[in-house]
């Protein structure tokens, strides 16, 4: 019955003890890890292990996609690839289905083969991915964001697993062929007095998202319902809590509603991971997130069903 504190800005946690040997450091980090995803249900982390160098050749290669010819683009697109894989266009998608998101994306998860068993199953959220032709690059520079991001994520699922008294390698399992997906972001320029949304209000339901941002444009919602900017801060990522995680720790942690409006005046690029777990997981109330008086509140679900 604890209440739970409102926020005015989004706290910087230093994660760089998760490389180390250090289980009391480990698990100092993961105690500020638990306060910020219970309170906020959004967070920054600095001194991650994504090397700087991984992040700004996929930014500059993803800007490139985005300057080529709209029918190239769409050659990707992800109603012809019929699978969550390639290019979404202005339009495609729309979190808040009263607006359409003026934003363009483009979406990759693991590389997996035409035999995967799981692709053969007709799974829609694995299988190979979806290159463009018109960019060799595109596949070497982005993929490799990914999988390092991949790591960042893995490294999070052991913070979150001490920061709910749970083993920190109690997520493993259920992390080696996760359903993750990176999208790649593209919100055009507009005039700030005009800025329209770039994707509308909402909260996102994998366990949790690693974003990184060219500009500013993430809002974040607090309990009073107020929108709370969360600029880019060189050399982080922002982390927010999402409604599996949510529903894993009983609602001790919080997914936090979120938009993005591009007031920035320039033009806005963003690399989302989606993390989720293994398709056949099934997700259930933590033990340590329970008892007499605070019983379950969800049923156990099926973490791929609820994606698709």
């Amino acid at each position: 019955e604890a209440q739970k504190v409102d926020f005015k800005d989004i706290p910087v946690i230093d994660i760089g003890a998760i490389l180390g040997n250090s289980n009391l450091a480990k698990k100092e980090v993961a105690s500020k890890v638990r306060e910020a995803a219970t309170n906020v249900g959004f967070f920054y982390v600095k001194n991650h292990g994504v090397p700087q160098d991984v992040v700004e050749t996929a930014r500059a290669t993803a800007e490139r996609f985005y300057t080529l010819p709209q029918d190239i683009k769409c050659r990707y697109d992800v109603m012809k690839t019929k699978r969550h894989k390639g290019y979404v266009p202005v339009g495609g998608l729309s979190a808040d289905p009263s607006i359409v998101d003026l934003q363009e994306g483009y979406e990759i998860g693991l590389e997996l083969s035409d035999d995967d068993p799981d692709y053969q199953e007709g799974n829609p959220l694995l299988g190979p991915n979806v290159w463009p032709e018109e960019m060799p690059e595109f596949q070497t520079d982005i993929y490799r964001y990914f999988e390092e991001s991949m790591l960042l994520g893995k490294r999070l699922y052991q913070l979150f697993a001490l920061a709910t008294d749970m083993p920190m390698d109690y997520f493993d399992p259920m992390i080696t062929k996760p359903c993750a997906q990176l999208r790649m972001l593209y919100y055009p320029d507009t005039d700030p007095k005009d800025a329209k949304v770039g994707i509308g209000a909402h909260t996102d339901y994998e366990s949790f998202t690693l974003l990184w941002q060219s500009e500013a444009g993430l809002q974040v919602q607090n309990r009073a319902g107020e929108w709370i900017e969360a600029p880019p801060i060189e050399g982080t990522f922002v982390i927010n809590i999402g409604d599996m995680m949510m529903r894993w720790t009983n609602d001790l942690f919080v997914s936090t509603p979120h938009r993005a409006i591009n007031t920035s005046g320039k033009k806005r690029y963003s690399m989302a991971l989606f993390f989720a777990a293994n398709h056949d997981t099934v997700v259930e109330c933590l033990p340590t997130c329970q008892e007499s008086g605070n019983p379950p509140k969800y049923p156990p679900i099926h973490f791929g069903y609820w994606i698709e």
